[in-house]
């Protein structure tokens, strides 16, 4: 995959982060709609590519404060497998104005990587499957497309099998 660096306003703190760590990958603009819910599926979508390999990004409170999880739009997180994963019992969706605020990202627009403040990561382990995955480049309309492994490196996280069928 050649390195794209961010050009023609596209840079934002995840690619930032993917050109200064020398991880290559590919940018994906579309054309949002401002009224879409489901941004993931509008992704998927408009790029012509199947749900597993688009991830959103969900940020949870577990018992050790806020938590990020990455999975595919094809299905929902299975908040009690997150908690499990971090090595606890319970988990449940942050409230959306806390999400902006600590990951320095709007809803629809929130990715893994760049955000304000680390948070422990976990990526359904689905990821692994592909060569690559595509994920929110840190705003809407815009996707990145990189190796799920070099995700995981960066973001520290831990993969399991936090998704559950929609």
């Amino acid at each position: 995959m050649s390195k794209t660096k961010s050009r023609g306003g596209q840079g934002t703190p995840a690619t930032v982060a993917l050109v200064k760590a020398g991880v290559g990958f590919v940018l994906h603009p579309y054309d949002h709609d401002p009224d879409a819910q489901a941004y993931g599926e509008e992704a998927a979508d408009a790029l012509g590519l199947p749900y597993e390999r688009i991830f959103k990004t969900l940020v949870a409170e577990v018992e050790t404060g806020l938590a990020v999880a990455v999975v595919p739009v094809s299905g929902k997180l299975d908040l009690k497998a997150l908690a499990a994963a971090l090595g606890g019992k319970r988990a449940a969706m942050a409230d959306a104005a806390k999400v902006e605020r600590v990951t320095g990202y709007v809803v629809g627009g929130i990715s893994p990587l760049g955000q304000r403040k680390a948070l422990p990561t976990v990526i359904d382990a689905s990821a692994l499957e592909f060569e690559t995955i595509f994920f929110s480049a840190g705003r809407r309309g815009l996707q990145i497309e990189t190796d799920p492994a070099e995700l995981a490196r960066l973001t520290r996280a831990v993969t399991a099998p936090i998704g559950r069928p929609a």
